[in-house]
């Protein structure tokens, strides 16, 4: 059985079986592996750490260790309907969410506000919308708006702090279309988190078209505090219906799986100094977890939904 591996002299030329050759290889490509998964926390790794977040439409901001939505995040494409929200809950996000609906310059605008468990990060998120376009119907689907994500020229300057149970977690301001944060491996219940937000518009008669869309929805004069431009509020219980697919029942099921992954998370990188040793302990240990971590915030399969809508568009 032995002489399959013997090498042979042919015209005074070596030849090696080609079984010996496949094996050859097989070694190789084995220390390759290994030798990439020995140094996981070089230059390449924290490369790869930064263009797996920019695949998902996200930043890394060390400071304060969380995930940040960027300004050409993919997302951007895909506009809002409700059917988003709605879809949230099946893809194991559990959020409150915060439409607020109102018009100015001759479109209906919209800003959201969402807070909650996305998974295997706490976090929240302010969007802006508008459109010119009215409301369509596609039977069984949808009947509603869809907004478009305003472009450059429109885009407001956000800030907010998110708290849980009173304490601080993180907090965010900038110019932008989405001003989203996640942080990673922590886990919340959405009645935990409030958000203190702060949004100026583009000139008095937006926020007080603003002002009164926040009214219409529940919000009481003195909860709003407001210099003619600016609107500052607490984003706490919300005051619209939410998703039809958050019920109680289903939410504790999908919670409980959110906070397994969590607690997951933190026992296999409680000793990591930085992301790519968390990427490798990951992989190395728990690699279902893995995809888990590299999706952050609101996945593509929330937005599943837009493939059927856009024809209508």
């Amino acid at each position: 059985m032995f002489d399959i591996i013997k090498t042979q002299l042919e015209g005074g030329i070596l030849v090696f079986p080609s079984i010996l050759i496949l094996l050859m290889v097989f070694a190789y490509l084995i220390f390759r592996i290994v030798h990439s998964l020995s140094s996981p926390s070089d230059k390449t790794g924290e490369e790869e750490f930064e263009q797996l977040l920019r695949d998902a439409g996200y930043s890394y901001d060390p400071s304060q260790d969380i995930f940040c939505a960027r300004m050409d995040a993919w997302q951007r494409k895909y506009g809002y309907c409700r059917l988003y929200d709605e879809a949230a809950a099946p893809a194991g996000i559990i959020i409150d969410a915060e439409p607020v609906h109102f018009e100015y310059g001759g479109k209906r605008w919209m800003l959201e506000f969402w807070k909650g468990q996305y998974g295997l990060n706490t976090g929240c998120e302010i969007g802006v919308y508008n459109t010119e376009e009215p409301d369509f119907i596609i039977p069984n689907l949808f009947s509603g708006a869809f907004y478009k994500c305003v472009d450059n020229a429109n885009r407001l300057m956000l800030e907010y702090t998110l708290y849980k149970n009173g304490n601080q977690l993180f907090q965010r301001k900038g110019k932008h279309w989405w001003l989203a944060g996640f942080k990673p491996g922590l886990f919340s219940e959405p009645s935990e988190l409030t958000m203190r937000i702060q949004v100026v518009f583009h000139d008095a008669g937006m926020c007080r078209s603003f002002i009164r869309a926040m009214k219409r929805i529940g919000y009481k004069e003195h909860e709003i505090r407001t210099n003619g431009i600016t609107a500052e509020f607490l984003f706490d219980k919300p005051h619209t219906p939410q998703p039809l697919s958050r019920t109680e029942e289903t939410d504790w099921i999908i919670q409980r799986n959110n906070e397994r992954l969590c607690d997951r998370f933190q026992e296999i990188t409680r000793d990591c100094g930085n992301w790519p040793e968390k990427l490798s302990a990951i992989l190395e240990e728990e690699p279902l977890l893995y995809e888990a971590v590299v999706n952050v915030g609101k996945t593509r399969k929330i937005f599943k939904a837009f493939e059927k809508l856009k024809s209508y568009l």
